[in-house]
């Protein structure tokens, strides 16, 4: 029997599809590996948001390569879809799975080359063995991979339900719609099986995320009749559908765009204790002529708006945000903005990138491209202001009892155990002796020690 072993990387939409992927492996009669070097098949399902995913991915091939020779590497994911040529080329690829085709990825594994199936696009040559290159257009292509994904180092205690895939925003600096195509939905009855058949499974978490999930719905109101009311047909109705049709404990929401945190999604995740308090909000810049530049679709004052709304409705909240530096042009003034807006608003932790030209993108091409000196220190500058506020954040916890879900790892601290926990505003949590895992509790916090929180089972 074959075996096969998935590899997945950057955001969890990705992690989504190797769930996928790996389900189409095992319905074929394949074997899951434990490890790439114990393979047949290797999938390396990559990301190429920034120029370091593409080198991960890269060096990821060399790897699998030098550890498993004899195996095959099939590319597929973001990269693959957007240089499938420039993967073929590298030593150990046997074959390249775009986007647009990895739905059928399993099945070109399964078939003889040569014989039902033609590559549909070019075919890179490497020793006279010609690699297949499955990529078409991704705006052509509508289907949606939908499975849960569980977090590996925790042993599959909160699963990951992917509901919506692709963009129609047009971001300058944003590779992602050209390699996942146009926003699309998993349909309202498929996306409540998904969570029932996890709640029956006794799961007691389930976040559900997208590549740009505050756009659910949208697109399937045209495929609707006019019976159905589109009011339903949004991020706040796929929600409160959840609490309605199912019986999850704990439903936490993913990365959702400022413009589409709605008054009503606001309001509904406050009334109610079986949403995570746990928002990510995308800032990217606090400069309007920056976000102008980006193509961004909200200003400062519509965003600080949001946040503060947030924030006065679930004061305990974790509130997180990505901010880009370095976009190019971004003056000093400009980087003084985003800054100021970091230190104003109420956020617990920020993930900050520099910005890297993507091909293709409008941003790529524009001039006044900021040295990498600056926007490396423009970089470290804003990570530690957010370790500073996450730090106050976790501090105003000690001596608060706080409501976490258990995981299954269980860290040591000297001699005595301890059980990793997450809570429900997206603080870790070593809660102190043995507790089962998958289990929501209410905690005391006594301490903090390196960005954990450190309590006991009320």
């Amino acid at each position: 029997m074959s075996s096969f072993y998935v590899e997945n990387f950057g955001c969890r939409a990705t992690q989504a599809d190797g769930a996928a992927i790996e389900h189409q492996f095992e319905e074929r009669g394949f074997q899951r590996a434990s490890a790439a070097s114990q393979a047949d098949f290797v999938v390396l399902n990559t990301c190429t948001v920034t120029a370091a995913a593409d080198q991960d991915a890269r060096a990821a091939i060399r790897r699998v390569h030098r550890i498993n020779p004899e195996c095959q590497i099939i590319v597929t994911g973001c990269y693959a879809q957007r240089a499938p040529a420039e993967i073929a080329t590298l030593p150990g690829v046997t074959m390249v799975v775009g986007n647009s085709h990895k739905h059928q990825l399993a099945d070109f594994v399964h078939t003889k080359p040569g014989h039902s199936f033609v590559p549909l696009a070019s075919l890179a040559r490497r020793d006279r063995e010609a690699i297949p290159i499955h990529v078409s257009d991704i705006f052509a292509h509508t289907e949606l991979l939908a499975a849960p994904v569980f977090d590996a180092s925790n042993e599959r205690t909160r699963p990951n339900l992917k509901v919506q895939d692709g963009c129609d925003n047009r971001c300058s600096f944003c590779v992602i719609p050209s390699v996942r195509g146009h926003s699309r939905s998993l349909p309202l009855p498929q996306a409540l099986r998904e969570v029932n058949s996890l709640v029956d499974t006794g799961y007691k978490e389930v976040v559900i995320s997208g590549i740009n999930l505050g756009r659910w719905g949208r697109d399937l109101e045209s495929q609707q009749s006019g019976t159905i009311c589109s009011r339903r047909l949004r991020l706040e109705g796929l929600v409160r559908a959840i609490l309605d049709q199912t019986e999850l404990q704990k439903l936490r929401i993913s990365s959702v765009e400022p413009m589409d945190w709605s008054d009503e999604l606001i309001q509904l995740m406050a009334s109610t204790p079986r949403i995570a308090k746990h928002t990510h909000v995308p800032l990217q810049s606090g400069s309007d002529t920056v976000l102008r530049r980006m193509h961004r679709k909200y200003r400062p004052w519509h965003y600080r708006e949001k946040i503060e709304k947030i924030h006065a409705l679930m004061p305990a909240a974790a509130i997180g945000a990505d901010v880009m530096v370095g976009f190019p042009g971004e003056s000093e003034a400009e980087f003084e903005e985003t800054q100021r807006m970091v230190q104003d608003l109420p956020f617990t932790y920020l993930h900050v990138f520099t910005y890297s030209p993507r091909p293709g993108t409008s941003a790529a091409a524009m001039g006044n491209q900021v040295p990498v000196r600056i926007a490396r220190e423009r970089n470290r500058v804003l990570r530690e202001l957010a370790s500073q506020k996450k730090l106050g954040f976790m501090q105003s916890f000690v001596g608060r009892s706080i409501q976490a879900i258990t995981l299954n790892k269980s860290p040591e601290q000297g001699n005595s155990p301890f059980t990793e926990a997450l809570t429900d505003n997206y603080l870790k949590l070593y809660l102190t002796g043995s507790h089962l895992a998958n289990t929501w509790l209410t905690a005391s916090v006594h301490g903090l020690e390196e960005e954990v929180l450190l309590g006991s089972k009320v």
